[in-house]
């Protein structure tokens, strides 16, 4: 493992508290495949854990709430050959989701009014438009 995978500012995943389960990967790898275990399913329980901040921790669980299951929140990863390209993959992942799910809400967005001269000029180009337009029609010619 390439140690600890940072969430958001200090805040790190905690290698202990990450459950790993490994099993026959259906990807790449031909008759190697048969034989090795390089599918990694990645387990953290976050209704449990300690190591996160109580606000972070209350917003991912109800952000994550539909991905969750008893509390526990799983990546899988296949993509690679290699068992320990795979874990590196669903802790990066983990990681990423956590660090989205825990990120603060955006800020409201507070409503503008268009200025009067970007509407009146939108208003003029729109009348020139129109008056193009007119001319081109041949009502005038007999």
């Amino acid at each position: 493992m390439s140690g600890p995978y940072v969430i958001r500012g200090s805040v790190s995943l905690p290698e202990a508290e990450l459950m790993w389960r490994f099993s026959r990967s259906s990807g790449p790898g031909g008759q190697h495949v048969n034989t090795s275990d390089s599918q990694v399913e990645l387990r953290f329980d976050l209704a449990a854990t300690e190591s996160l901040p109580p606000v972070w921790k209350e917003r991912a669980l109800k952000r994550l709430a539909d991905r969750l299951v008893n509390g526990v929140v799983a990546v899988r990863a296949s993509d690679h050959r290699s068992q320990w390209r795979n874990r590196e993959t669903a802790a990066v992942r983990l990681a990423a989701l956590l660090a989205e799910a825990t990120a603060p809400p955006p800020k409201p967005r507070r409503p503008t009014r268009i200025p009067r001269g970007i509407n009146e000029r939108r208003l003029r180009e729109k009348k020139q438009r129109g008056d193009t337009k007119r001319g081109r029609s041949g009502r005038d010619w007999h």
